[in-house]
């Protein structure tokens, strides 16, 4: 039996430097003062806060694959990967999505070189409201044992303007994730083990989630044949009365970063789940609502330079049999 320690975590704004050659002149203008201060000190800390984190990831052996989202760059994403591969004696490889998000901040997937490979598989779809947001990106992920995972990592339109206002636009997103499962399903058969990532913005009991991408509590009706939609089982709603959240807002929790996995991982079609958690060491959170300890931007009155994220990780564990299927 191979186990796979899968982690998610969005970084909060992990921007390249101010002013950086590596950026579009239409971001340096767009972004503005918002990265004021941002310099290559205040980078290499965040960097190395993080990695203290993730070091401390699967009882200090780090991650197999590792889900992130607000990362601006791949000169970002390897200075990451080169703290973790440091950290952990580790040889991690890396795919990014770089969309036209109008902040410039995207997803990527870091893996495990020596646990999978060769190569992966990427797709993207790109998402339209008024502006661009970030992309769905799919990663088909190769097991020394010949299975396949196919990974989508999602970061949805956010709550700004508030929850209600911006609620269609991450309709909008759930029902082109719905069209682009179909596809995935056409292409891979319907015994495709498929893991959906992500920070959602809105929460497991969300219609979002439940209607538009039908994403549920009910291991029956995802499991069952006699059903015509692909319904994925939320891992996430067992912690929904845990008095913890991956976000916390005023003293609301919110689960808005999420793992769901396909008929086949639940039905142990060769991966099932083992395990689930929030990942919620003492130095990640704070107060008696345990929220996030953020880092922020040197130009925000909440800036922590001994700080990690406003989001806290997430983890699955996928049992794998050791027979190619």
């Amino acid at each position: 039996m191979t186990k796979h320690h899968i982690y998610w975590w969005n970084l909060e704004n992990l921007f390249d430097i101010e002013n950086s050659p590596r950026r579009s002149e239409f971001l340096n203008n767009h972004l503005g003062k918002e990265l004021e201060g941002w310099n290559t000190t205040i980078l290499n800390q965040k960097i190395t806060n993080l990695t203290a984190v993730i070091s401390k990831f699967n009882n200090g052996k780090g991650p197999d694959l590792f889900g992130v989202c607000e990362v601006e760059n791949e000169y970002v994403i390897e200075l990451l990967i080169d703290a973790m591969s440091t950290a952990l004696d580790k040889n991690y490889g890396y795919v990014i999505s770089e969309g036209e998000d109008k902040r410039g901040i995207d997803t990527a997937l870091i893996y495990d070189k020596t646990k999978y490979g060769p190569e992966q598989q990427t797709f993207s779809l790109r998402i339209i409201k008024r502006n661009t947001t970030r992309d769905l990106f799919q990663v088909h992920i190769n097991t020394a044992n010949g299975n396949k995972l196919v990974c989508v990592l999602n970061h949805w339109p956010s709550r700004s303007g508030g929850e209600l206002e911006s609620e269609p636009f991450r309709i909008m997103v759930a029902e082109n994730l719905s069209y682009w499962i179909e596809r995935i399903y056409e292409e891979q058969g319907d015994n495709a083990n498929i893991i959906l990532m992500g920070d959602f913005n809105d929460n497991p009991y969300n219609k979002s989630i439940t209607e538009y991408l039908m994403a549920i509590n009910n291991k029956a009706l995802v499991k069952s044949n006699r059903v015509r939609l692909k319904y994925f089982y939320n891992v996430m709603h067992r912690f929904l009365d845990a008095q913890i959240g991956t976000f916390v807002f005023g003293n609301e929790y919110n689960m808005l970063d999420q793992f769901m996995i396909s008929k086949s991982i639940l039905s142990e079609l060769p991966f099932n789940l083992s395990t689930a958690e929030i990942i919620a060491y003492p130095e990640l959170t704070s107060g008696s609502y345990q929220k996030p300890v953020k880092f922020g931007r040197p130009n925000s009155s909440t800036f922590n330079d001994k700080g990690f994220s406003d989001h806290l990780p997430i983890k699955i564990v996928l049992n794998e049999k050791d027979v190619a299927v």
